[in-house]
């Protein structure tokens, strides 16, 4: 069967350019533009997500019964690095074949997410990131993604940007979330509540003091 996206066609034999010195950088199809724009913080949100789910993968990877969920993060991995692609290309430059985002990657996202929830407890409370390493990992996962959400749709209010784009990152900050108490779950860690009286304020005990 053909690929759906063309494969990469690169050699990258030197990492530095000098190129960038001055502050500006290429999109992909040659433009120099601003380090500072929209464009390139969006997708530099977009790669620093990327970074920190590999550190989440890394984490499950050591642990067989997170065998499914280190599988996501790879998948979802590669989607994000798609949607770099896009996201470094203006509209006229689009090739048809072009690694992108398509609606099968966010209804993807959508059957996963009821399937991990379809397992897991109610919850009664907002949950802290915590508990295990990779809950707190995936969290961050889980933030970094809703920068990454703001700095696309900020640039979505001022270029075309397709709108998969904004949706997969939406539904992916959810998915997150869910997938932070599935590890939780399967790590068999007991999850942290929210519990506003626990606050110096809220009259619960601190549980010690630092010396003076």
């Amino acid at each position: 069967m053909e690929p759906k996206f063309d494969e990469p066609q690169l050699k990258i034999d030197r990492v530095y350019t000098r190129r960038g010195d001055a502050g500006e950088t290429s999109l992909a199809g040659g433009q120099r533009v601003p380090k500072d724009s929209r464009r390139i913080e969006a997708y530099g949100a977009v790669d620093e997500l990327n970074a920190f789910v590999g550190l989440a993968r890394d984490t499950s990877a050591g642990d067989p019964a997170m065998a499914a969920l280190a599988a996501i993060l790879l998948r979802v991995q590669h989607e994000l690095f798609n949607l770099g692609s896009i996201l470094a290309t203006l509209p006229e430059d689009v090739h048809p074949r072009q690694a992108r985002i398509t609606g099968a990657e966010i209804a993807r996202l959508e059957k996963e997410m009821d399937r991990a929830n379809g397992h897991l407890p109610a919850l009664r409370s907002f949950v802290l990131p915590g508990g295990s390493r990779l809950n707190a990992e995936l969290h961050i996962c889980r933030t970094v993604c809703r920068r990454a959400e703001r700095r696309v749709a900020a640039l979505a209010r001022e270029e075309p940007v397709p709108a998969e784009a904004v949706k997969y990152l939406n539904r992916l900050g959810d998915a997150f979330f869910v997938w932070s108490r599935w590890a939780a779950q399967l790590a068999g860690a007991a999850e942290t509540l929210w519990e506003p009286n626990f606050a110096a304020g809220g009259g619960q005990p601190s549980g010690g003091t630092l010396a003076d």
